[in-house]
């Protein structure tokens, strides 16, 4: 573990504590994208967003946290790629189609419901994202943000990257609890993004500093890594640099 992976997982350690303490979120959330109190309130924040009215395609990330966004999004008439848990396909997202549904939204948006009902995607296949909602464990103002420590939410957004199908306008947002915002500086590296929005139950906080990498950081990625992720995997056999 390098120095900024320890200064990382050291700030992950004390806001899990934060949350759970000042009972933000249930203790099981240690060690995962926590699953806060208040998340159906986030999605009624971000919900009155300009930004939000305007989007017709929202990428999420699975997390139980922000289910209440993705079912909103689906209510709204928004069509939703979802991460594939773990990344665990050559087509890694799936595509909920309001107008295709079988399912309720409630069920529909849930990780179950969503391998039923489904279609698989694969990158080529995505549409331009006008909003990526990121699962996070910790934030600050400037909207640095820090995840579990997988990796998963800075692939996909690499991969969107590399495709165009992430740019510049698409905005970012954090759905969290407010004890999960922080003061502190969060470290950064080259694959790292940062959010537009940070949003709580209780508030909208524009973030003013934009990072964005320029695709996949395949010097960050270890063999193991690749390995484990097929779309990686088929990746690197053609496109990584030598």
């Amino acid at each position: 573990m390098t120095d900024i992976d320890q200064a990382k997982q050291a700030v992950r350690e004390r806001v899990w504590r934060r949350l759970i303490d000042g009972d933000g979120a249930p203790a099981d959330s240690y060690g995962k994208i926590p699953g806060f109190y208040g998340s159906e309130a986030t999605a009624e924040q971000l919900a009155g967003l300009d930004e939000w009215r305007e989007a017709t395609t929202i990428k999420a990330n699975p997390d139980w946290a922000q289910l209440p966004v993705r079912v909103r999004a689906l209510k709204d008439g928004k069509r939703v790629y979802m991460a594939v848990p773990k990344m665990a396909s050559v087509q890694p997202f799936y595509l909920l189609d309001p107008q295709k549904l079988t399912l309720p939204p409630e069920e529909a948006a849930e990780k179950k419901g969503a391998a039923q009902v489904a279609q698989r995607v694969g990158v080529d296949e995505v549409q331009p994202i006008d909003i990526v909602v990121c699962g996070s464990v910790a934030v600050n103002r400037s909207g640095a943000r820090i995840g579990k420590g997988a990796g998963y939410s800075d692939l996909e957004v690499a991969l969107l990257i590399e495709a165009g199908l992430v740019t510049m306008k698409t905005v970012i947002v954090a759905p969290v609890h407010s004890l999960q915002v922080i003061d502190d500086e969060i470290p950064e590296t080259e694959h790292d993004f940062s959010v537009d929005y940070i949003v709580t139950p209780d508030e909208v906080i524009p973030c003013a500093n934009r990072r964005r990498p320029s695709g996949l950081v395949w010097a960050d990625l270890t063999p193991e890594k690749i390995a484990a992720i097929p779309v990686l995997t088929k990746l690197a056999a053609t496109e990584r640099p030598d």
